[in-house]
């Protein structure tokens, strides 16, 4: 039996959520770039591309961001070969948990010069090793290191999270 902290219906209202906020605080922008996490990440992503796209006047991309072992990352790859500067990207994922991921992931953009970097998170917990800020965060949940959340998703849709 899963431990469900979040049901579809509250995801959908959480993501809606958050595309507000992303047009809020990039209010004049002409473009936001979505790279997503693979696997779910790149979801998430793709949700928020959909949800964005009846307020955002600008141009939003999804791309995704390949890393090789999460828990020890190498190799960081980003699908779209573009150079990122002046741009806003989004380093968007699943669950942020220690905050390693996600700093790995900023690495293949700090080798241009965005106009910005922000960090979103579905599930956020409040533990973080590694000092990595979540600018949008879904749900935040404290919990001990023994416990793992994951994210489900089916057929391109998310269905739930679930705490273990």
């Amino acid at each position: 039996m899963k431990n469900y902290i979040l049901t579809k219906e509250k995801i959908d209202k959480i993501l809606r959520r958050m595309a507000f906020e992303i047009v809020e605080r990039n209010t004049g922008e002409d473009q936001i770039l979505l790279a997503g996490i693979r696997e779910n990440g790149v979801v998430i992503a793709q949700k928020l591309k959909q949800l964005l796209s009846d307020t955002f006047k600008g141009k939003i991309e999804v791309m995704d961001i390949a890393v090789d072992d999460k828990r020890r990352p190498g190799k960081i790859t980003v699908s779209s070969g573009k150079n990122f500067d002046d741009a806003v990207v989004i380093v968007v994922d699943d669950v942020a948990n220690s905050g390693k991921t996600m700093l790995y992931a900023l690495k293949p953009f700090l080798q241009d010069q965005p106009k910005k970097i922000q960090t979103l998170a579905l599930v956020d917990r409040t533990h973080k090793t590694f000092p990595v800020h979540t600018d949008y965060v879904g749900y935040a949940v404290a919990t001990t290191l023994q416990e793992h959340i994951f994210v489900e998703v089916e057929n391109e849709n998310i269905t739930g999270a679930w705490l273990e």
